[in-house]
């Protein structure tokens, strides 16, 4: 938290005035006033015990200025303490004009001497007050009222004023100056209205500046200035106050006035996304003199940086992607996301557009099919071009449905519907030129992230004005309706969608320096990452791309405009979308990306030719476009091996009564859309004859969609070895998957982890006992099982000769639950190999039968009895049936057992007897000093066979290093230690590397705790790696990594 500084009013006899039963109620509504973090760093007790003095003091050092100077005017306000309240003010008023007379330039007029007294201020305030009215001021407003006045009525789509209006209005409340409800007071606000192009922040900001030129913000403010960013990017280096009085220079001469109470100026800074300035450029170059030349992005980031009129209040609209850069140049800001159309709004401007309710319900259906295209209506431009659209196929008599499947379809069906010949004639060639010229506009545009063109704009590109005159007609391209010689097209959207086009259409005699002339970049650019990071229209421009691969679509535009479409950038977008990546698996999030662009192309031959690099997947369904994405692309698998789902909720509604759909038809209404493309997707296992591997994890499902995908699995000819289901619903899903296993023989590996399995283990059962059954790998995690199913799985365990390996961590075992499992153990005909039974909630009383089992089984190698409260007590229990020779583990697992020193001891004395035992991990165990003593005897002894020990977070101290140094010295067989999350230091690193220089040492891997600031442990580990090649050692930096011993028993 950034201290206050000094307060431009003081606070501390101002808080000495309150009796103790007013500090207290200053102090809870102080509390109440803090959204965010300005008092949650300091102690709710240090200011509850301060005294009016001491909570000035925490206030001023502690605190943000800003927010001590307005939350202390608004609590006395709320106690009724006017009195000290407006001393506040004043004494504000006084130190903005003090602040005015210390940076005032020569020009302004007003002379000050040190001898000025507070007669002097009060003759200056008086004096300003005189020059306020009917000065240069009145005529700024009512010129600026003329002309925000004329950009207001231009500024509706046909049909759109009403729900504009009900947009503004809604957002307007939100903004504490424009709400008289909400608190105020003399100090700075910086608002920030966020939200994607054309959804309203440009119509909010001149509804502002509207209002403000109708006295509807009179009291709030005496001047206001709108600044659009798009404009200020064609002007030239200027002072502060030229900037501000562009549209008016003679009120320069009234600007010292208006700067004199800055705190009564807003300012209005439209599209901060549109400013052209390299990344980080506005927080190196500030300038806190409004009357020196600078250029217009210094100007702006002092501006916004508070540099210049620290006390003014600052409004900002921008796109998300700029969002993050705002952050460091703005201070406390107060973030309102405009949304624009909200769906009832959309609703509402469909049935104005349409003569006929039906048809615009119809078409706003389909929008709204289209999750993509719904989310693009929040924008009016774009619900204008939807409807112009739809509505003349439907005059027409044609189906609007196939136009709404891409956004690509609908944009070049609105586009070419607003240029088609009569019937029988030929396309004009007069279009040829300015589609070619409209499309090189907008590529140059979103190349250089521009969306207000000027002449300059068209001179470097070698377009004149003349060539726009058709889609000018048309409202594709509009002229700026407050900014005079400028163009922009009717949204984003449309523009991305020229853009893509410019890389489709032939151009004669292009020469090959044209695109870097133009600033455009190639295909390959197009698609990076690093190029849409920062540039995120790139992203929609790649989409648009591919949804112009299809042949059809090309035809459509060379019929209308008499261009020639090439489709011989197929292949490069290919390479660098899918084929780029063949070596290793698309990430989550790069695979719905794929799946997106070639749904948006509708081309099966370019699909399957794409599909057929994919061998493994990943989806994440959110929702009905990402399985329609999903089961369109994935159908034309063909050499798929493994996949992995996971379906959010909502996606699927037949089961979760929870829904916002109120009644169980809805729902089935909802399923009924998904369910064919769910379909689809599902035939992948019968397509895929070398799928091995299916993962469904975390996914909310219905008993429709499972029983689908159990049918498909059933009747696939594709030899599932691999499957893992974690938490999914509903209950029954495991089951109904179990059920659907059995007596499938290819399948070897299957993990079921969730709550509520209860209902599957009988199926589970059954699966075990089948004949045909060849599982050898079987993971139950976190099974809410009773003693009667753990008996039928102990009972089916005897019966079953195929698995191996059995994984029941997190199972909350009864004492009676594990002596079943113990008898499974004894039994000659288990062919158990490995075992966990992590977190199972077992105890010493339990170690006794375990230990018997051990004696008897001479299958098991691998136990795992991790995360057990087994103690010392436990630890000897076992010990008595691993020293026995029939038992054959090797590898032992007692992490976080509550094992002490003298379960060291039990531990050293069996290995001391040629134990079958050569991996033991007793990580986050508190050994300390004696239990490492005890294991180190056993080291130093020719018949202790251990290969691996795991002593991870240990308590072991440099101390012990001595004992270890002389048990690595003599051992020959141990090639793994772990002492990770151990502070050996310097010290102890020092007394190991002896030992560890040997060439004779077997040591293979070493993993330390490292101190990567510490120059001379890094020099012994280089010394020790210069002596013994052979020996890795590994820093414990991964916390994940903390148990390698693990890794044995999972697949």
């Amino acid at each position: 938290m950034v201290p206050s500084g000094q307060l431009d009013f003081n606070l501390q006899p101002l808080l000495e005035r309150l009796d103790q039963d007013e500090l207290s109620q200053f102090k809870s509504l102080l509390r109440t006033l803090s959204l965010q973090d300005e008092l949650q760093h300091i102690p709710q007790t240090e200011v509850e015990e301060a005294s009016g003095k001491q909570l000035a003091e925490i206030l001023t050092n502690r605190c943000p200025r800003n927010w001590v100077e307005m939350v202390t005017i608004q609590v006395f306000d709320k106690m009724n303490r006017t009195d000290l309240s407006e001393r506040a003010k004043d004494e504000l008023k006084e130190a903005a004009l003090k602040s005015l007379q210390e940076n005032k330039p020569p020009s302004l007029g007003i002379t000050w001497t040190q001898e000025s007294k507070r007669e002097n201020l009060e003759e200056i305030q008086q004096h300003l007050k005189e020059e306020e009215e009917p000065g240069k001021q009145d005529k700024y407003r009512s010129i600026m009222k003329k002309k925000f006045c004329q950009i207001w009525e231009k500024n509706f789509w046909p049909g759109a004023s009403e729900n504009v209006h009900i947009v503004t209005q809604r957002y307007e409340t939100l903004i504490p100056f424009c709400n008289p409800k909400m608190l105020t007071g003399p100090f700075p606000h910086t608002v920030v209205l966020h939200g994607p192009a054309g959804i309203g922040k440009t119509t909010l900001a001149k509804k502002l500046m509207l209002d403000w030129t109708q006295d509807n913000l009179a009291e709030t403010f005496n001047a206001a200035f709108y600044l659009s960013c798009k404009e200020l990017n064609h002007k030239g280096a200027c002072t502060f106050a030229e900037l501000i009085s562009k549209n008016w220079p003679d009120l320069q001469d009234a600007i010292p006035e208006i700067f004199a109470q800055a705190q009564k100026v807003l300012f209005i800074i439209d599209g901060f996304d549109e400013l052209r300035v390299p990344s980080g450029a506005l927080i190196h170059d500030m300038c806190c003199d409004w009357q020196k030349q600078k250029p217009v992005p210094v100007l702006l980031g002092s501006l916004l940086k508070r540099k210049i009129l620290p006390k003014a209040t600052l409004l900002i609209t921008t796109r998300p992607g700029t969002l993050r850069e705002l952050r460091l140049l703005v201070e406390q800001p107060l973030f309102i996301e405009i949304e624009g159309f909200l769906e009832l709004d959309r609703k509402a401007y469909f049935l104005k557009h349409f003569e006929e309710e039906v048809q615009a319900l119809r078409a706003f259906d389909l929008m709204k099919s289209n999750a993509a295209l719904f989310h693009l209506g929040s924008a009016p431009a774009v619900c204008w071009i939807v409807c112009t659209c739809m509505k003349l196929q439907m005059e027409k008599g044609e189906d609007p449905a196939p136009t709404c499947q891409t956004i690509t379809s609908l944009f070049l069906h609105f586009l070419c519907s607003q240029f088609t010949s009569p019937p029988g004639s030929c396309p004009g060639p007069f279009l040829q030129v300015p589609v070619t010229a409209l499309c090189l506009l907008a590529a140059g545009g979103i190349w250089t992230q521009t969306s207000m063109f000027d002449g300059e704009d068209l001179e470097r590109l070698g377009v004149k004005e003349s060539d726009f005159h058709p889609f000018l007609d048309k409202n594709i391209l509009q002229k700026g309706k407050d900014c005079e010689g400028c163009y922009s097209f009717i949204h984003l959207s449309v523009q991305q969608f020229l853009a893509a086009l410019f890389y489709v259409l032939e151009r004669e005699e292009e020469e090959d320096g044209d695109s870097c002339r133009w600033d455009i970049g190639g295909v390959q650019k197009l698609l990076s990452k690093e190029e849409r990071l920062k540039n995120p229209s790139l992203t929609h421009v790649g989409y648009f791309l591919f949804g112009l691969l299809n042949e059809k679509r090309a035809r459509e535009l060379e019929t209308t405009f008499g261009c020639q479409v090439s489709l011989k950038i197929k292949q490069e977008l290919l390479e660098c979308r899918v084929k780029s990546t063949e070596n290793k698996p698309l990430s989550v999030t790069e695979m719905q990306e794929v799946l997106y662009c070639l749904y948006e192309s509708q081309e099966e031959r370019l699909v399957k030719d794409a599909m057929a690099h994919i061998k493994e997947t990943s989806l994440h369904l959110k929702n009905k476009m990402d399985i329609i994405h999903a089961s369109f692309c994935l159908q034309h698998c063909r050499n798929l091996q493994k996949i992995s789902l996971q379906v959010e909720k909502g996606v699927f509604l037949e089961n979760d009564t929870a829904s916002e759909s109120d009644t169980q038809v809805e729902r089935f209404q909802n399923d009924e859309h998904v369910l064919p493309f769910w379909m689809g997707l599902c035939s992948i296992f019968g397509s895929n004859k070398n799928l091995i591997f299916l993962d469904i994890s975390q996914s909310f499902l219905s008993t429709s969609s499972v029983k689908i995908l159990c049918e498909k699995i059933a009747s696939a000819t594709c030899n599932l070895q691999k499957v893992v289901l974690k938490n999914i619903s509903p209950a029954d899903a495991y089951q109904n998957f179990c059920i659907t296993f059995g007596g499938h023989k290819t399948l070897t590996h299957l993990t079921l982890q969730g709550n509520d399995q209860d209902d599957m283990f009988p199926s589970l059962c059954s699966v075990l006992r089948h004949p045909k059954c060849h599982l050898q790998y079987l993971s139950l995690v976190s099974c809410s099982a009773t003693t009667h199913q753990w008996a039928d799985l102990s009972s089916s365990l005897e019966i079953n000769q195929s698995l191996t390996c059995l994984n029941l961590t997190a199972n909350e075992l009864l004492d009676e639950d594990a002596k079943l499992l113990y008898m499974t153990l004894r039994h000659p005909k288990c062919f158990l190999q490995r075992l966990s039974l992590e977190n199972c909630h077992l105890t010493e009383a339990s170690c006794k039968e375990l230990s018997s089992a051990l004696i008897v089984n001479q299958r098991l190698t691998h136990l795992c009895l991790a995360k057990n409260a087994l103690g010392d007590g436990g630890v000897k229990l076992l010990c008595e049936g691993l020293s026995y020779p029939e038992c054959q583990l090797q590898t032992l697992v007692l992490w976080y057992c509550n094992i002490t020193s003298d379960g060291c001891n039990h531990l050293s004395t069996l290995l001391q007897q040629n134990s079958s035992l050569m991996h033991l991990d007793l990580g986050l165990n508190h050994i300390g000093i004696i239990g490492l003593k005890f294991l180190c005897e056993a080291l130093k002894k020719p018949l202790c066979n251990l290969r691996c020990l795991w002593l991870w977070g240990c308590a072991i101290t440099p101390f012990s290093c001595e004992d270890l140094s002389s048990a690595l010295s003599s051992n020959q067989n141990l090639t793994t230690l772990d002492l990770g999350q151990n502070s050996l230091g310097y010290s102890g690193v020092k007394v190991l590397c002896d030992a560890l220089k040997l060439q004779s040492c077997p040591l293979q891997t070493l993993r330390l705790k490292i101190d990567e600031s510490d120059a001379r442990i890094h020099k012994l580990l280089k010394e020790i790696k210069d002596s013994n090649p052979q020996l890795t050692i590994e820093s414990d930096q991964d916390p994940e990594n903390n148990r390698p011993s693990s890794r044995d028993f999972i697949f």
